[in-house]
C-alpha cells in the first residue's frame, strides 16, 4: 500500500538521522523502502528504544526474551555481522514501538491512559500472548497476540502492508467461526480472506471473554478501514462493543513528556492537538 511505503520511508529517514547523531551502529535492509536495523551497544543501550524503556525490558526476563525474536527479512544484516537480525532492532518494528510505550516506567499507573484502554491501572504487560483459540479438531491455535493487559488483547501495527490474508479452509478450522462472524460477507467469491490477524484477535476476545484493540498509526487509513470492515462482520453486539481502535497519536497525548518527545522524533507520532 502507498501509505505503508511512505511511512516506512519516513521512519527510515528519521532512524538514519538518529543513527548519525548518536553514532549508533546500524544497517539498511535491501528493499524498496529500506528499514534501519540498529545494533545494541555494550553499555546496555539501544538506539531503537527509549533508555528508560530499554532498561526496564532488560530487567524483566519475559520482556527481554522478546529481544531475541528473529527478523523475518533475512538471515543477517550483512556478511560481516555475526548475529541474525532481530525483529526489535528494526526502526519500523511495531513490536519495538509497543514495548517502547508500555515498558516505560509508570505508564500503566496512568489512570487516564488505562481508562482509554478500558483496563484497570497496574497491569503488567504480557507480550506474545497465546490465547489458544479452540479448533474444530479439538486442538488449539498456537499463534500469538502482540500484547495482553488484564483482559485486553492488543494487536499493534505500524508499517505492515496489511493484516495478512488466509485461505477460507484455514479460517474454517476455528470452532466458533460461524457463531462469531457472518462469514458470507467475506467468503463470497473469494478463495482468500483479508484481515486474518484481526479475525484471530476477535475470536480470541470471544473465547477469553475479554476485549480486543487494534493499535495503529493515524497515517494508515488503509489499516483503519480494514479493521472496520472486519468489525462489521461480527454478529454479536456485546462482542462488537468489546472491539476498539486506538491510534498511536491518541495514545501519545497521555504519555509522559519525555516519551512523547522520543515518539515525535523517532516515529513522527505527535498527539493530535500539537499538529499544525
Amino acid at each position: 500500500m502507498p501509505s505503508a511505503i511512505a511511512l516506512r520511508r519516513e521512519l527510515s529517514a528519521r532512524a538514519q538521522q538518529i543513527a548519525a547523531d548518536s553514532s549508533s551502529t546500524h544497517y539498511l535492509t535491501l528493499s524498496e523502502a529500506p528499514s534501519v536495523i540498529f545494533s545494541p551497544t555494550d553499555d546496555r543501550a539501544h538506539a531503537n528504544f527509549h533508555p528508560s524503556s530499554y532498561r526496564n525490558i532488560c530487567a524483566n526476563l519475559p520482556w527481554s526474551r522478546r529481544l531475541a525474536k528473529v527478523h523475518t527479512s533475512g538471515p543477517k544484516a550483512s556478511s560481516s555481522v555475526n548475529r541474525r537480525w532481530r525483529e526489535l532492532d528494526s526502526a519500523t518494528s511495531s513490536d519495538a514501538l509497543l514495548m517502547n510505550v508500555f515498558c516505560y516506567s509508570r505508564v500503566m499507573k496512568n489512570k487516564e491512559l488505562c481508562a482509554m484502554l478500558g483496563v484497570r491501572p497496574g497491569h503488567t504487560p504480557q507480550f506474545g500472548f497465546k490465547p489458544r483459540i479452540s479448533l474444530r479438531n479439538g486442538n488449539v491455535d498456537r499463534t500469538e497476540i502482540d500484547m495482553k493487559l488484564g483482559s485486553l488483547l492488543v494487536e499493534a501495527k505500524l508499517t505492515e502492508s496489511n493484516f495478512q490474508s488466509a485461505p477460507v479452509r484455514l479460517l474454517e478450522r476455528y470452532l466458533s467461526l460461524d457463531e462469531v462472524f457472518d462469514c458470507t460477507m467475506w467468503t463470497r467469491n473469494r478463495d482468500r480472506v483479508p484481515g486474518y490477524q484481526l479475525i484471530r484477535g476477535v475470536l480470541a476476545a470471544n473465547s477469553t471473554g475479554g476485549s480486543f484493540c487494534v493499535l495503529c498509526d493515524a497515517r494508515r487509513p488503509d489499516l483503519i478501514e480494514n479493521w472496520y470492515a472486519v468489525m462489521r462482520t461480527v454478529r454479536n453486539c456485546d462482542l462488537r462493543c468489546r472491539l476498539q481502535l486506538l491510534t498511536w497519536q491518541e495514545l501519545a497525548g497521555l504519555l509522559p513528556r519525555t516519551l512523547q518527545r522520543f515518539l515525535a522524533v523517532k516515529y513522527g507520532i505527535i498527539r493530535p492537538d500539537l499538529r499544525p
